[in-house]
């Protein structure tokens, strides 16, 4: 699959390009496979996005992203490249057949609440209105999640760094 943290700098850069402009990045964090054990570590990072579009085209551009990186969906929760989820989209609550806002399982799944806390400590989620550290404090995942690098913005082109 390639140098692991290469996708999510590409992943970054691809959406600066589609009008989505990642602001501000987690670090990156290697982190255990959940449901779909038997495959590899997955690097894992949260962004927060300004972006004009709305949740519809934004879902859009992350899927059109993926594929541009090789993405298959061969195998549910099986290994894969890349994969963009939208986890929330300011205060909006979304609930339609292809796309759910909040994301559904982000609540249980450690590699999410992790770099979530650490960019964005203050928000909160608007179903719960909890914050995400005591989103992480309820957690029941109890999987490994490891500082792997830092994701760096640049001033120039590729404007997204990680290592």
């Amino acid at each position: 699959m390639g140098r692991r943290e290469d996708y999510l700098a590409r992943a970054l850069n691809r959406l600066n390009e589609r009008g989505v402009d990642p602001v501000l990045c987690s670090s990156v964090y290697e982190t255990e496979p959940v449901e779909v054990v038997d495959q590899g570590l997955f690097l894992n990072l949260v962004s927060q996005v300004e972006t004009r579009q709305s949740p519809q085209e934004l879902l859009a551009t992350c899927l059109d992203v993926e594929v541009s990186l090789g993405r298959s969906r061969e195998v549910p929760k099986g290994a894969r490249n890349i994969d963009i989820d939208i986890l929330y989209f300011r205060q909006k609550i979304v609930q339609q057949r292809h796309l759910r806002i909040p994301h559904p399982r982000l609540r249980n799944r450690k590699f999410v609440l992790v770099p979530l806390n650490q960019i964005l400590p203050c928000f909160r989620d608007p179903i719960t209105g909890r914050s995400p550290a005591e989103l992480l404090r309820l957690c029941p995942d109890r999987t490994r999640v490891s500082l792997y690098c830092a994701a760096t913005r640049t001033p120039e082109p590729p404007y997204w760094k990680i290592g």
